[in-house]
């Protein structure tokens, strides 16, 4: 899959295409955007926090666990001279403390959260 940018209708605006959708991207008000939009590390954090909605409630559902909601909540920013991403999951339904735990280790190998954890290599090139 293959995701474009496009000049928006603001300062700083972007328009993000992947396949059919749509989203935009835009800088605070502070940083000289219209704040029309996420910016970018919103963005990342947005993938973090929906992929692991979206594996956790698969593999829930599979395996018939009575699982009514997932919460997640991304803190991020810089700390200490890294990107540090803090995710909070709330888990929503009639759960053992077991079921809970497998959760959070499902939680830990969303596809998202491996690649943000793994080696990540960018190729640039002028064209």
């Amino acid at each position: 899959m293959q995701v474009t940018t496009t000049r928006g209708n603001d300062k700083l605006q972007y328009k993000i295409r992947i396949g059919k959708h749509e989203l935009i991207a835009d800088a605070p008000e502070a940083f000289g955007g219209d704040d029309s939009g996420p910016e970018p590390h919103d963005l990342l954090a947005a993938s973090l926090a929906a992929c692991t909605a979206l594996t956790v409630t698969m593999y829930a559902k599979r395996k018939g666990m009575q699982l009514d909601d997932v919460r997640v909540a991304i803190d991020h920013g810089q700390q200490d001279g890294a990107y540090e991403l803090r995710r909070h999951i709330e888990f929503v339904g009639q759960l053992s403390e077991d079921e809970r735990a497998r959760l959070l280790d499902i939680a830990n190998k969303c596809p998202v959260h491996k690649t943000l954890s793994g080696t990540i290599r960018i190729h640039t090139e002028a064209v």
